[in-house]
């Protein structure tokens, strides 16, 4: 019993002590905006040859009509853009550049040998050099 006492007589002591030191009991504490992040203020553009860019547009491709479109607009978009479709390899690396999606990058597992054929053949047939629109 004694011992409890004296621990209680030793916290109102201790309590007492720091009551008196500053900034503990009323706090030394900037006030600010908690919880956000500040930033800093964005840099004013000088004149001369300095020029900024604006959003960049989405843009996504118009591809020819013809059979096999909708195959390569259903299997081919799942990983990339048709819009890299139209950049146009010529003919003969349409072969090597399917292979790669199919073999390379896992393609085969979701394309069936007799789709990725027809795939080929509308590639070959809308998207060369020879056959680009003017």
């Amino acid at each position: 019993m004694k011992k409890r006492w004296l621990i209680v007589a030793g916290l109102t002591l201790l309590g007492g002590v720091l009551a008196e030191v500053p900034g503990v009991v009323a706090g030394n504490w900037a006030q600010g905006p908690l919880g956000l992040i500040l930033q800093p203020a964005p840099a004013t553009p000088g004149g001369g040859t300095v020029y900024k860019v604006g959003a960049y547009p989405l843009y996504t491709a118009e591809l020819a009509d013809g059979e096999g479109k909708e195959l390569v607009m259903s299997y081919c978009s799942i990983c990339h853009s048709v819009t890299y479709i139209t950049m146009q390899p010529p003919l003969a690396n349409w072969k090597p550049t399917m292979d790669k999606m199919l073999k390379t990058y896992g393609g085969e597992k979701f394309i069936p040998p007799d789709v990725a054929e027809k795939i080929l053949a509308y590639l070959q047939a809308h998207y060369t050099p020879e056959t680009r629109k003017e």
